[in-house]
């Protein structure tokens, strides 16, 4: 892809770019916690977006998406949301401006073997990369910090999705074998070592577009909102979620209306399992890890309702499979991908289970990838 994406640059605009790549992530688990200033275990992935990119003398960004086979030219004067990946561009662009920061127009060659729409975090994977490849060519000397906060803004404010700044980071800040426990309350973070090579990440497409995602994203945010509005009335030194435990939400179940106590004992169990999740790889004990995923699911499914029939399939078929160490959905939800942790040897065995088992049910089969945990944003030498 990084040659693919060279040659289409060098074709359109007849000189040598510079190349940056940033990774999508998955997260192993602490799924929407994070805008609830809670705990994240994400790790970036070895799929990813590369941007080339050079300098053009105007005040014009002139680019190119291959995926889409589409051309757009953006006047940095006139920044604004826009359709599709190119609002994400933009947005960038413009938090740039924003801090009074010097750039100029370039032109841009847009490629990657991400997935779309399957919980991979593309877009934060293109904000990372364009925001990087803006960042050193104009020697702006922003902090991978910094960089990740303005794409979690780009999501805000020119894609309307609300969303927790734990994409943009671990795109920003992998490492290889390593995954990174975030809290997303002071944004202190720590490595966690995550290197097995005798299993595999698979990811399994539901094939299901998660249409719903961004509205209800909203939604889940509000409820989770409300929640901790009617309990500051018994503790007003809470801000968030993050600041119960189990224990003391369940004292107030009567209090809070169905739905939001169940959204809310969601995220305060999932903030409790990432806790316990980086102990058990501290203790390389990955079958206990794999069970607080299945655990995961469970509430991901029942109470913060955000999986959907074809999820929930694909993890009952993983789960008690031989050589299966986790399993759940992925990502905002209502489709998207499952994530399985499966030991390699019974790897061809669990693809010739799920395969004709899932089109057997839903008359589509599902798309699979396999990850492994890479590097973070970088300059492509």
């Amino acid at each position: 892809m990084e040659n693919k994406v060279r040659d289409e640059f060098t074709a359109r605009f007849k000189k040598v770019p510079k190349i940056f790549a940033a990774p999508g992530r998955v997260n192993l688990i602490g799924e929407h916690t994070d805008y609830n200033n809670g705990f994240v275990l994400p790790g970036a992935i070895d799929k990813k977006i590369y941007v080339a990119i050079a300098a053009n003398g105007s005040n014009l960004m002139r680019l190119y998406a291959c995926q889409y086979d589409q051309a757009l030219t953006v006047d940095l004067q006139n920044l604004r949301p826009l359709p599709g990946w190119a609002t994400y561009v933009a947005g960038m662009a413009q938090q740039i401006r924003e801090r009074r920061l010097d750039i100029g127009g370039v032109d841009v060659v847009i490629g990657g073997d991400i997935p779309l729409g399957a919980g991979m975090s593309s877009s934060a994977a293109l904000c990372s990369a364009f925001g990087l490849a803006l960042d050193q060519l104009f020697e702006l000397e922003l902090s991978r910090l910094e960089l990740a906060r303005m794409g979690q803004q780009t999501e805000h404010e020119f894609a309307g999705v609300n969303c927790g700044i734990m994409d943009e980071f671990a795109s920003l800040h992998g490492k290889k074998g390593q995954l990174i426990r975030l809290d997303c309350r002071n944004l202190e973070f720590e490595y966690v070592p995550f290197d097995y090579p005798d299993h595999a990440i698979v990811l399994v497409n539901t094939m299901v577009q998660h249409s719903l995602a961004a509205t209800e994203y909203n939604t889940r945010r509000k409820q989770c909102e409300e929640g901790v509005s009617i309990l500051k009335k018994r503790y007003p030194e809470i801000e968030s979620l993050r600041d119960l435990s189990f224990s003391r939400l369940s004292l107030h179940k009567n209090e809070l209306p169905p739905i939001i106590f169940r959204r809310c004992s969601f995220v305060v169990s999932e903030n409790e399992r990432v806790l316990r999740s980086c102990e058990y790889l501290r203790q390389h004990d990955l079958a206990a890890f794999g069970e607080m995923m299945l655990e995961a699911h469970a509430g991901l499914s029942e109470l913060y309702e955000i999986s959907c029939t074809e999820s929930d399939f694909l993890v009952s078929l993983a789960k008690g499979f031989p050589g299966v160490k986790g399993a759940r959905q992925m990502g905002g939800g209502f489709g998207g991908c499952t994530i399985n942790l499966v030991e390699r040897p019974a790897l061809e065995e669990f693809l010739s289970h799920v395969r004709p088992a899932y089109e057997s049910r839903f008359n589509k089969q599902p798309d699979i990838y396999m990850t492994a945990i890479g590097e973070g944003a970088e300059r492509v030498e």
